[in-house]
C-alpha cells in the first residue's frame, strides 16, 4: 500500500541577511493510512518548520513532499490553500476560532470553500459537534465555552471536511491535565475510527499516546520508532511491524 505521506530528502532554508539557517536537513519519511505519529524535538530541531511543510503552509527549498498521491512539494499558494481545505484538518493550541461565529457555524466554515450548501453544511457540522461529545453547545459561541470544549469545537472543524490527515500541533498546551487527558481519549477514537494522525508536542507523556514517535534534532530524524505499549493495548493480533 502507497504511503499517505511520504517524504524524500525533504530541506528547509532560510535566508535572514547574511545568515542561513538549515531548519530541515534531508528528512526522509514514510506515513501510512491510519497512522498515528507524535513528532517531537527541542526548540530549534525543525519539528514546526517540518509541520508547516506537511500542514502545506509552506514549501521546502529541495526535496519532494507526496501527500495521498499528489507532489505537493512546490505548488503556487492557491493550490496548496486547495489542497489544504480537502486533505488536512488542522488542531491549534490556541483553538483558532472565530468568537463571534457559534460552535455550529465554526465547525461549518470549511465546508463553505467545499461549495456545500448552508443547510448541509450546518447538519454535517451538528453531527461532527455530537459525536465529539458537544451537541448541546452548538449555538455557545467560544467565550462562552471552557478552554476543553474550545478544543472539542476545533477538533470538530477539523474532521468536517473528512480529511486525509488530521495534524495537531500542541493540541493540549492551553489545557490542565485533567482535560488533556479528555482531549487525548477523542484523538485516540478518532485514530479507531481510521483517521491518520500527526500530532506535535514536546510534552513526552502526550506523545505516549501516539503508535510512533518520531523525535527532530538539528533538522535531522534522530529516532523513529514504535510506541510498542500502545500497539499492544489497540492491536492484540500484533499486525504492526514493530522495529
Amino acid at each position: 500500500m502507497d504511503p499517505i505521506i511520504s517524504l524524500s530528502k525533504l530541506r528547509k532554508t532560510y535566508i535572514m541577511g547574511a545568515e542561513r539557517i538549515d531548519a530541515l536537513q534531508s528528512i526522509t519519511l514514510d506515513m501510512q493510512k491510519n497512522e498515528y505519529v507524535a513528532l517531537m524535538g527541542p526548540s530549534g530541531s525543525g519539528k514546526s518548520t517540518l509541520m508547516n511543510l506537511l500542514g502545506c503552509l509552506d514549501t521546502p527549498s529541495d526535496g519532494t513532499y507526496h501527500l495521498n498521491g499528489t507532489d505537493v512539494s512546490f505548488m503556487d499558494d492557491g493550490e496548496l490553500a486547495s489542497v489544504r481545505n480537502k486533505e488536512i484538518g488542522f488542531v491549534f493550541q490556541t483553538f483558532n476560532l472565530l468568537p463571534r461565529l457559534s460552535s455550529l457555524e465554526n465547525v461549518a466554515l470549511p465546508l463553505v470553500y467545499a461549495g456545500m450548501s448552508k443547510s448541509k453544511r450546518l447538519d454535517k457540522a451538528e453531527e461532527v459537534l455530537a459525536a465529539v461529545g458537544l451537541g448541546d453547545r452548538i449555538y455557545h459561541k467560544p467565550n462562552e465555552l471552557s478552554g476543553g470544549q474550545r478544543q472539542r469545537v476545533a477538533i470538530a472543524r477539523a474532521l468536517v471536511n473528512n480529511p486525509s490527515i488530521i495534524l495537531a500541533d500542541e493540541p493540549t498546551g492551553n489545557l490542565d491535565t485533567k482535560t488533556s487527558i479528555e482531549i487525548m481519549g477523542i484523538f485516540e477514537e478518532i485514530h479507531k475510527k481510521g483517521n491518520t494522525i500527526i500530532l506535535v508536542t514536546h510534552e513526552p507523556d502526550i506523545a505516549e499516546h501516539a503508535h510512533r514517535i518520531v523525535r527532530l534534532r538539528d533538522g535531522l530524524v534522530e529516532s523513529d520508532e514504535r510506541n510498542a505499549s500502545v500497539i499492544s493495548a489497540f492491536d492484540p493480533e500484533h499486525r504492526y511491524n514493530l522495529k
